[in-house]
């Protein structure tokens, strides 16, 4: 379980977001959203790179749903 002052940082955005415009938070947000589709894109490059690693992005595609573009791994030769 988390501890207290976690679930007070998460309370005290949530007001944040629900009191000021989008075009305010957005510009905090979007940077952490961008990093982590980087990191995730960097990871599944990486993945694809692997023996028997497209087969684990067919599978994880399945049990999620998350549509992935298996040549968007290809990397031009």
């Amino acid at each position: 379980m988390r501890d207290k002052t976690h679930t007070e940082h998460i309370e005290k955005w949530a007001e944040f977001v629900r009191t000021h415009p989008r075009s305010i938070w957005i510009k905090e947000v979007k940077p952490l959203i961008d990093s982590q589709i980087i990191i995730a894109n960097n990871f599944y490059e990486r993945l694809a790179r692997t023996e028997g690693g497209m087969e684990k992005i067919r599978r994880l595609r399945e049990k999620t749903g998350f549509n992935l573009d298996a040549s968007f791994f290809k990397r031009d030769e």
